[in-house]
C-alpha cells in the first residue's frame, strides 16, 4: 500500500483488490493477505477479522495452524452463534483427515444457518465427513 498509513477501510480495499485482480484461486497472493491482514488486526482487533486472517492462513501455512487460532476464537466467545466460525473449523479439520470432527463442525454450522445455499454446501460437506469416517471404521453418525 503506497504510504504506508492506510486505515481499516483501505485495508480492507486493499485485500478486496487481492481477492479481485487473481486471475485464479490458486494465484491469489495468501501471503500478502497475511499480512494485510495482521495490519488490519492491529489498528480494528475485531474477532471476524481474526477468523478471516485464520482461512488466509490455512492456506499459506495449512489448516493445522489455522486450526489453532480458530480453538483460540472459540475460548474466546466473541464469535459464539457466528455461522462461519463452526464453517471454517469444519474446513480445516476436514483438511487434516479428522472426518468425525470435521462432521461435528459441519452439524454445528448448518444449525446456525438459514441460507439455503449455504445449507446444501454444508450439507453436502457433512455427507461427506460422514461418509469419509466411516471409511475409517469410524461410527456412520454420532449418537
Amino acid at each position: 500500500m503506497r504510504g504506508g498509513n492506510a486505515g481499516r477501510f483501505g485495508l480492507q480495499a486493499a485485500i478486496a483488490a487481492l481477492h479481485a485482480e487473481a486471475p485464479s484461486f490458486a494465484e491469489t497472493d495468501w501471503s500478502q493477505i497475511v499480512t494485510l491482514y495482521d495490519a488490519l488486526l492491529k489498528i480494528w482487533p475485531s474477532p471476524v477479522v481474526a477468523l478471516n486472517r485464520a482461512v488466509a492462513v490455512s492456506i499459506v501455512d495449512g489448516p493445522a495452524e489455522a486450526l489453532a487460532e480458530i480453538e483460540g476464537l472459540e475460548a474466546d466467545g466473541r464469535l459464539a452463534g457466528y455461522r462461519y466460525l463452526p464453517a471454517a473449523k469444519a474446513d480445516f479439520l476436514r483438511r487434516l483427515g479428522r472426518h468425525a470432527e470435521a462432521a461435528d463442525a459441519y452439524q454445528a454450522a448448518l444449525g446456525l444457518t438459514e441460507n439455503e445455499a449455504e445449507r446444501a454446501f454444508l450439507t453436502g460437506r457433512l455427507t461427506a465427513s460422514r461418509t469419509a469416517r466411516t471409511r475409517e471404521g469410524g461410527p456412520a453418525e454420532k449418537s
